[in-house]
C-alpha cells in the first residue's frame, strides 16, 4: 500500500535555505517571464545571496502576496522533449503590490539599489509610433498633471497627505528616482526587459520624457545620474496551468502556488553601463555587446516576428498552440517566407541566422511547452509595429514586395475582423481606436488597420493592395 504524504508549504523553512538577499535589485512587472530570466539569471550567479531582488508587481496585486505568502521563492521547472527538470530560485527577497508606492520609492532611494529591470509588456511604455512619450495618451496626461501638481524644489513628489494616484509606469519611476536625487543616493542602472526595438531609449522617454513634463531640474538629474541599458530577451514561458502546479507538488512535494514553467534555452545580451554595479549575468550565459541593434533585430523578427504570424494566422485556421501552428504545411510555409524577407537584412557578424532559425523551429516544435497563440495575439497593434513593419518597409526599400510580412499583417486585420463579427473586443491596449475602425469593410478596413501600424505604410496604395490581396487566405 502506497502512503500519500501532504506536501509542504514553500517557503525557507520548510526548504532549508538561507535568509533573502539584501535588497540590491529592484524590479517592476512581476511576471512569469521575469521569474523564468532576469530572476532565474541572477539566482545562477550569487551564490553568496549579495543581489536579492524586491519585486513589485505590473498590475493586479494577486502574485505578489503569492509570492510573499512564499517568502519569494517559487519552482522553476525547465520543460524539455525529454523530461521536466525542477529547481527552486531563491533571488526574489520581496514581493510587493504595484501600487505600493511607498515601498517603491524607499527602496528606489536606497544607496546599496543598483539595478531596476523592467518587464511591464511593450503597450505601458506609452509611446507613440515615432517612439516618443504619448503626451496625448489620457493615462499620460494624468500622471504629469499629478506630478505637477506636487511638484516643489524643495519636498518630494510624495505630497504631504499621501502619494498621488498613479497609473503608468514611468510616473511610478518618477517618484522613486525623484527621491534618490534628494537622498543623494547616487547613480543606478535602468535596464528594461521588454519586447520593444531598443527597449533602453524607450524605457529613457517613458521616464525622463514624464520628467521633463514635470521639472526641469529631475529630468537634469535623470540625464546625469541614470543609465538606461538596452537588452534583448529570449526565453519562451507560456502561463502557469493548474496541470504545472500538481505537476510541480508531485516531483518536489512542495505545495507551491507560484512555479513557472519554461523551455531549457535562455538568452539575454545587454549594452550599456551599470554605474552601482551588477550581478556577474555573464556566468550564466549572458553577453554583454557594444551594438545591440542586430541581436534585437535577430530576436524581434526571427522570434517575435514569427510568433505574430502564427498568432493570427494559426488562430484563423482552428489552431491553439505555437506546437499546432508550425506542425501545419500552410501555416509554416508562411513563417518560412517571412524568416526569408527577415534574414535577407540580417547580415551583420555573428548572428548566425541559419542556426538560429534551426533552433527556433526545435523550440516552437517543443509540443510539451504549451505557449498559447491567443496569449501570443494580444496588443498585436503595438507587437507588429516593431515585428512586421520593419521587415515590410526594408523590404519594399530593397524593390521587392515585402510580401511574407505583409501576410502577417494580413492575418491580423482578417483575425481582428472575424473576432468583431463574434461580438469579441480586441485584447489590445488600443482597443478602443480599434473597435471604432472594425465597423468599416473591406479595403477601408484595410487602409484603416495598416495606418494604424504606420500612417506611411496606410497612405501607400500598393502595400494596402498588397496586404488586402492576401487577406481571406486562411
Amino acid at each position: 500500500m502506497t502512503v500519500q504524504h501532504e506536501a509542504k508549504t514553500l517557503n525557507r523553512t520548510t526548504a532549508d535555505l538561507p535568509p533573502a538577499a539584501p535588497v540590491r535589485i529592484v524590479h517592476i512587472g512581476l511576471g512569469a517571464f521575469h521569474r523564468s530570466h532576469q530572476a532565474w539569471y541572477t539566482g545562477q550567479v550569487d551564490p553568496k545571496h549579495q543581489w536579492g531582488i524586491a519585486a513589485f508587481t505590473g498590475r493586479s496585486p494577486e502574485a505578489a502576496a503569492t509570492l510573499a505568502a512564499q517568502d519569494g521563492l517559487y519552482t522553476l521547472v525547465e520543460r524539455g522533449d525529454d523530461g521536466d527538470e525542477f529547481s527552486i530560485v531563491e533571488s526574489i527577497s520581496a514581493a510587493y503590490d504595484g501600487a505600493d508606492l511607498a515601498q517603491l520609492t524607499k527602496l528606489l532611494s536606497a544607496p546599496d539599489t543598483a539595478v531596476l529591470t523592467i518587464t511591464v509588456t511593450e503597450p505601458a511604455y506609452h509611446l507613440g509610433a515615432d517612439g516618443r512619450l504619448n503626451t496625448s495618451s489620457d493615462v499620460v496626461a494624468a500622471d504629469a498633471a499629478a506630478l505637477q501638481r506636487v511638484w516643489t524644489p524643495e519636498s518630494s513628489l510624495a505630497a504631504s497627505d499621501g502619494y498621488p494616484q498613479l497609473a503608468t509606469m514611468g510616473a511610478r519611476v518618477l517618484l522613486g528616482l525623484d527621491a534618490r536625487r534628494r537622498a543623494n543616493a547616487g547613480p543606478i542602472a535602468v535596464v528594461s526587459c521588454d519586447n520593444l526595438a531598443s527597449n533602453g531609449a524607450a524605457a529613457r522617454e517613458a521616464i525622463q520624457g514624464l520628467a521633463a513634463l514635470v521639472a526641469d531640474e529631475l529630468a537634469t538629474w535623470i540625464a546625469g545620474n541614470v543609465s538606461f541599458v538596452d537588452t534583448s530577451v529570449d526565453r519562451i514561458t507560456p502561463r502557469t496551468t493548474d496541470a504545472d502546479i500538481a505537476a510541480v507538488r508531485k516531483a518536489t512535494g512542495f505545495d507551491d502556488a507560484a512555479p513557472v514553467t519554461t523551455e531549457p534555452f535562455s538568452n539575454w545580451v545587454l549594452s550599456g553601463n551599470f554605474p552601482a554595479g551588477r550581478p556577474a549575468w555573464e556566468k550564466a550565459g549572458a553577453v554583454f555587446v557594444d551594438d545591440i541593434a542586430p541581436f534585437e533585430q535577430r530576436k524581434l523578427w526571427l522570434l517575435n516576428g514569427a510568433h505574430s504570424l502564427l498568432a493570427y494566422a494559426g488562430q484563423l485556421r482552428g489552431l491553439r498552440t505555437v506546437a499546432d501552428a508550425v506542425g501545419d504545411s500552410s501555416c509554416t510555409a508562411d513563417l518560412e517566407a517571412f524568416w526569408n524577407e527577415a534574414a535577407a537584412h540580417l547580415n551583420q557578424p555573428g548572428l548566425d541566422v541559419p542556426a538560429y532559425r534551426a533552433a527556433l523551429l526545435s523550440r516552437f516544435r517543443n509540443a510539451r511547452i504549451e505557449h498559447l497563440l491567443e496569449q501570443i495575439g494580444a496588443d498585436g497593434s503595438t507587437k507588429l509595429r516593431m515585428r512586421a513593419v520593419p521587415v515590410l518597409l526594408a523590404e519594399r526599400s530593397a524593390g521587392r514586395t515585402g510580401e511574407g510580412a505583409a501576410r502577417a499583417i494580413a492575418a491580423w486585420v482578417d483575425f481582428l475582423a472575424r473576432r468583431h463579427d463574434d461580438g469579441a473586443r480586441p485584447a489590445d491596449a488600443e482597443a478602443d481606436r480599434l473597435v471604432g475602425l472594425l465597423e468599416l469593410a473591406g479595403a477601408d478596413l484595410t487602409t484603416a488597420l495598416v495606418t494604424v501600424l504606420n500612417a506611411d505604410l496606410g497612405a501607400d496604395a500598393a502595400v494596402v493592395d498588397l496586404v488586402h490581396n492576401l487577406r481571406g487566405s486562411w
